[in-house]
């Protein structure tokens, strides 16, 4: 008796332990892909909302413009809310998914591993995005706007009392649903991705791209080029594929600040979907702006899985494949 009760507390001070290391890894990872690519960030709000002085420029001359317009304080607007966001996001995101992969592994033993992937990185992006959703409603807010033309001016607190005093509180939840409905698949999908691709990898070219590591027993790790490899390939085919929702979500954050509002605000998602392939197709409309979401989104996730899974291997938690 006594033995097992030891046995329990050491396994949950492990369980403990680990999360946390794990959610601080999450935190810096979702962080440092972020302000990697903060720029582009802004630029891709401001094309997915139309902003007049946006709608028919590319990527590189939008960059262009905003610093032109208000200078290199002007790529990184809005990005203190970002910073806000993602550090609990990436932390949420990448614990939980780690704590449903292990679940499912432990209750579903006869399970494909593709299943656990998707159904685990599925869940855990709908965990973060219930959980840091109105940050970045405040964060889209700020970056939309353009420099002499702000209705939000404070810091946080002033932006949802702002928010909130003019639209209500449910302000800050709009376009929830549409975001937890492009975050399953895309979460499913990204994590599925980056797993499969590293085990590939990692079982078929093991002295290329392994890695031996002195905390993971009878295993390789992926090497640094390859994990920027995986990370790539991953947020490739998950952008691609939800990339749609993404712009309905932005119009349903920015509805009241765009020429017509009437158009978007309070209509469902297979409306909004359906206004903007009406009023501008397909490339110009539902894959607005997906360009600069390539050149943000596949670094960020590239940078991302790969500062998680160094920082885990700082802290001595396995991020191998068994040989």
């Amino acid at each position: 008796m006594m033995v097992g009760k030891a046995e329990n507390e050491k396994g949950r001070t492990l369980f403990s332990v680990q999360t946390f290391k794990t959610l601080i890894a999450g935190g810096v990872a979702g962080c440092c892909a972020k302000t990697a690519v903060a720029p582009l960030d802004r630029v891709k709000i401001l094309m997915q909302g139309h902003n007049k002085y946006y709608r028919n420029t590319g990527v590189f001359k939008s960059l262009h413009t905003v610093y032109l317009k208000e200078g290199i304080p002007g790529l990184y607007k809005g990005n203190y809310f970002q910073m806000i966001r993602i550090m609990p996001y990436g932390a949420v995101m990448y614990a939980s998914y780690d704590l449903f992969k292990s679940y499912l592994q432990q209750f579903t033993h006869h399970v494909h591993p593709n299943f656990v992937h998707l159904t685990s990185g599925s869940l855990a992006g709908m965990t973060a995005v219930v959980l840091t959703y109105p940050l970045d409603v405040m964060r889209a807010r700020i970056a939309f706007q353009l420099k002499g033309h702000h209705i939000y001016h404070g810091g946080m607190i002033d932006t949802v009392r702002t928010i909130s005093q003019q639209e209500g509180i449910q302000a800050l939840y709009r376009g929830m649903f549409t975001s937890l409905l492009g975050m399953a698949p895309y979460g499913g999908l990204s994590f599925w991705a980056f797993e499969r691709s590293k085990t590939l990898l990692l079982a078929r070219f093991p002295q290329v791209f392994g890695s031996p590591h002195k905390d993971i027993q009878q295993g390789l790790s992926l090497s640094v080029p390859a994990k920027l490899m995986c990370g790539a390939m991953a947020g490739a085919v998950a952008q691609t594929v939800v990339y749609p929702l993404d712009v309905a979500r932005r119009k349903l954050q920015l509805s009241t600040m765009l020429c017509e509002p009437h158009k978007y605000e309070g209509k469902s998602l297979w409306q909004i979907l359906k206004t903007v392939h009406q009023d501008h197709g397909w490339v110009k409309g539902l894959f607005r702006g997906i360009t600069v979401n390539y050149w943000r989104g596949i670094p960020a996730t590239a940078i991302s899985f790969t500062v998680f899974e160094s920082m885990k291997q700082i802290f001595g938690l396995d991020t191998g494949v068994s040989r």
